[in-house]
């Protein structure tokens, strides 16, 4: 058996508004250095939300910050940005900002996720359940998400739709339909799967199967597990033996931030269980990150078959059973000492 570990779930990349300065050198030869700018870092005069459409260019934005009253003049951000890369990065979407400041300060709003409306953030390891409801509290409408999901096209070789919604931070522009938010979320794991190994290494298991281990091993562990829990569970898969992850459990329960898990519910009867069930469970469990989809397909190398998080930060790993019982004493002697912040 094993004792399973939610790991920290973390922010990853926006999806980037490409910025095209066509015709900037023109404008830079053409006196835009003495451009007018608001003072930096005085007290604005209210905020007020720009809409900066995907694939919009350096002018374009330009143009909408000086419409909105944020700068002085379009020259002046433009010239700014033309010289920063960051600019690059904006995410598209509804930003807040605010008015009557320098175009530094316009860069760096634009930059702050905090300031962008809408915004979806999906951890590494969210169910698409909760996927769905930030996208709700995004502004999309229920009955499109599910109306989307039920006839979605999947990547070819997988059957369901949970471990591909891919963990990222998104901003979609204003008008984007559920169809074309999923749709690039499913893109974008369909590029990472092939980057991780998923897709393109030829072996005993299909992806399908390597989405499944690396949400496994997303809920199980911390990154640097990551490689022997994943050696963990093809060695349990190849004795036969029943995987045994609290995670699946956790998975039926919809239950997170909970450690310990009673007998009761190791009986749970459901094909996501692998107490009761033996080999992977029919889907994954959640929808993992690249360090995850990387470990599934590059397992370390070890005859591990037991692993247990004895205190926070120690995980350890063994192929001895009597090891594994005598580790276990001390995780249940730390988990009533309070060490995990339960004494369950």
């Amino acid at each position: 058996m094993s004792e399973s570990r939610s790991a920290p779930l973390r922010v990853i990349a926006a999806l980037a508004v490409v910025f095209l300065f066509t015709g900037g050198v023109h404008q830079l030869r053409s006196g835009v250095r003495s451009a007018p700018d608001f003072p930096c870092s005085v007290d604005s005069a209210g905020d007020v939300s720009v809409e900066i459409a995907k694939g919009a260019t350096g002018s374009d934005i330009a143009t909408k910050l000086y419409e909105a009253g944020v700068i002085k003049s379009s020259s002046a951000f433009f010239r700014l940005a033309v010289a920063d890369k960051r600019s690059a990065t904006i995410a598209p979407g509804a930003h807040i900002v605010s008015k009557e400041i320098c175009a530094a300060d316009a860069l760096s709003q634009l930059l702050d996720a905090k300031r962008i409306a809408g915004l979806i953030n999906i951890v590494e390891g969210a169910w698409s359940t909760e996927i769905f409801k930030s996208m709700v509290a995004a502004g999309f409408k229920q009955t499109d998400i599910k109306s989307t999901v039920s006839r979605l096209e999947l990547p070819e070789g997988f059957k369901v739709l949970e471990g591909l919604l891919f963990p990222a931070q998104y901003s979609f522009a204003k008008g984007t339909s559920a169809d074309g938010a999923l749709q690039a979320m499913i893109d974008r794991a369909t590029t990472e799967l092939s980057k991780s190994g998923v897709t393109t290494s030829a072996g005993k298991y299909k992806a399908q199967q390597l989405v499944t281990m690396a949400s496994i091993i997303q809920a199980e562990g911390r990154n640097q597990d990551f490689s022997k829990i994943s050696r963990v569970i093809r060695n349990r898969l190849e004795k036969g033996m029943p995987l045994q992850m609290d995670s699946t459990v956790h998975y039926v329960q919809k239950a997170r931030g909970d450690i310990f898990l009673s007998t009761k519910s190791t009986l749970l009867k459901s094909e996501y269980n692998t107490y009761i069930k033996y080999g992977l469970p029919p889907g994954p469990i959640g929808n993992p990150g690249f360090d995850a989809m990387y470990a599934a397909a590059n397992p370390a190398v070890g005859d591990w078959i037991y692993f247990v998080t004895v205190a926070p930060g120690d995980t350890r790993f063994t192929a001895s059973y009597d090891q594994f019982s005598t580790w276990k004493i001390e995780y249940k002697k730390n988990l009533r000492a309070g060490l995990f912040g339960s004494s369950k």
